[in-house]
C-alpha cells in the first residue's frame, strides 16, 4: 500500500500527476489566511469554538498552535463544545512531518493571533442574515491586497497551498455559490449539517441581490476570505503551482476567481474524503462545474485511532480546516507516508496536547 491508495482524484484526473510530480520533487509554503463573519454568531450555524464567545478566537488560536504548539489567545487549543479539536491538529501534524514552513495572514479576523504574521487590515464580513457583508470598495481592496500578497508568496516557492481559518464561512461560501449561479450543497462542521437553518439564512441574503456583478454578489452575501483569497489565486497561479486547501470554502473561492480570472493550469484544490464523501454536499460535482482543475481528495485513516477525538473527523465532525487536507496530501506526497503512518503521528500530537492541558 502507498499514499496513493489514500487518494481519490476528481476533476480534471489528466493533470493530477503533473501536480503531484511538482509538489513531490519542489518546494512548498503554506498559508493560513484567518478570517471572521459575524454570521458564525448565529445559534446553531457552527462548532468552531467551544460556545459563542470563545467563537472569535478560533482563527487567531488556529495560527498560534501552528506556530507554538499551544494558543496565547485563549487557554487551550480550540475545540467543539464537547471538546473535539481543531483541525489545525491535523495541519501541524502534517507540515512538521515534511518541514513545510508556514504564514499566517489576517484577512479580516476579529482577534489578531500574538506571533508575526501578515497584516493587511480589511475589517471582519457582518452578519449575511441582517446586512450586507461588505461594501463594494472593501471586496475590491480585499481581492487587491490578496493579489499583492499572493504575487510576493508565489515567488517564494514551487507550489504554494492555501488554508483558512473561518467560522461559519460555509454559510457564506453557500451564498456566493448560489449568489453566481452555481448548483451548490455545502458541508458543515456539525455532523447532523444544519441545511434548513443556512438555508433559510442564505435565502434572506440572496434576496437583497440586485445584480449578477460578482463584486456585488460577494459584498451581500459572502466574507473577506473569499475576496482575499481569491485575489491571491488570481495573481500567484500566474507565476507558480497553487493548491487550495479546503472544501466548501475553497469552491466559493474558485467560484469567485472564476470570474476574474486565474490560471487554470497551475491550480489544483485538495480535501479531506469527509469532505467529498459527504453526501449532504456535492464537493466534487461542484468543483467540476466550477473549473477545469485537478482535485485530490485524501482519506486520512483517521477513523482507525485510537483516540476517540481523533476518530471524530471521520464521523463527520469538522471534516476539514486550516488547510488540514491539502496539507496532509502535499505531506504524504513529499514524504511517502501512507495513512497509517500520519495516524501514528496525529496520535503522537494528540496525546503531547491533551496530557500538556
Amino acid at each position: 500500500m502507498t499514499y496513493l491508495d489514500d487518494f481519490e482524484f476528481f476533476g480534471n484526473t489528466n493533470k493530477v500527476h503533473d501536480f503531484i510530480d511538482s509538489l513531490k520533487s519542489g518546494n512548498s509554503l503554506f498559508s493560513l489566511v484567518i478570517s471572521y463573519t459575524e454570521t458564525c454568531e448565529i445559534p446553531g450555524i457552527t462548532f468552531a469554538g467551544a460556545d459563542k464567545d470563545s467563537i472569535k478566537f478560533t482563527p487567531p488560536a488556529d495560527a498560534e498552535y501552528l506556530y507554538y504548539g499551544y494558543c496565547k489567545t485563549i487557554d487551550q487549543i480550540p475545540m467543539t463544545p464537547d471538546g473535539k479539536p481543531t483541525p489545525a491538529l491535523l495541519t501541524k501534524t502534517a507540515l512538521e512531518s515534511c518541514s513545510i514552513p508556514h504564514i499566517v495572514i489576517n484577512a479580516g479576523s476579529k482577534i489578531s493571533p500574538q506571533l508575526p504574521f501578515i497584516q493587511t487590515g480589511l475589517s471582519h464580513g457582518r452578519n449575511i442574515s441582517i446586512e450586507s457583508a461588505m461594501s463594494y470598495s472593501q471586496v475590491s481592496q480585499a481581492v487587491d491586497y490578496g493579489r499583492m500578497v499572493g504575487r510576493n508568496l508565489a515567488f517564494m516557492t514551487d507550489c504554494l497551498i492555501i488554508g483558512e481559518s473561518i467560522p461559519g464561512g460555509t454559510t457564506t461560501a453557500l451564498a456566493v455559490l448560489l449568489g453566481l449561479g452555481f448548483k451548490a450543497k455545502v458541508s458543515s462542521s456539525i455532523p447532523d449539517n444544519p441545511i434548513e437553518l443556512k438555508n433559510e439564512i442564505v435565502n434572506l441574503a440572496l434576496g437583497r441581490l440586485t445584480s449578477k456583478d460578482p463584486f456585488h454578489v460577494l459584498s451581500e452575501v459572502g466574507d473577506p476570505m473569499i475576496a482575499f483569497v481569491s485575489g491571491m489565486l488570481s495573481s500567484s497561479s500566474e507565476i507558480t503551482k497553487v493548491m487550495l486547501a479546503g472544501g466548501t470554502q475553497m469552491a466559493a473561492v474558485l467560484a469567485f476567481a472564476s470570474k476574474i480570472g486565474f490560471n487554470e493550469q497551475n491550480t489544483a484544490i485538495g480535501t479531506t474524503s469527509y469532505i467529498s464523501d459527504d453526501n449532504t454536499a456535492n464537493f466534487k460535482s461542484l468543483v467540476a462545474e466550477i473549473a477545469d482543475i485537478p482535485g485530490i481528495s485524501v482519506n486520512p485513516g483517521l477513523v482507525n485511532s485510537k483516540f476517540s477525538g481523533l476518530k471524530a473527523f471521520s464521523q463527520g465532525f469538522v471534516k476539514e480546516g486550516a488547510g488540514a487536507g491539502g496539507s496532509i496530501i502535499a505531506s504524504m506526497i513529499k514524504t511517502g507516508n501512507d495513512s497509517n503512518r500520519f495516524v501514528t503521528l496525529a496520535e503522537k500530537e494528540y496525546h503531547r496536547l491533551f496530557t500538556s492541558l
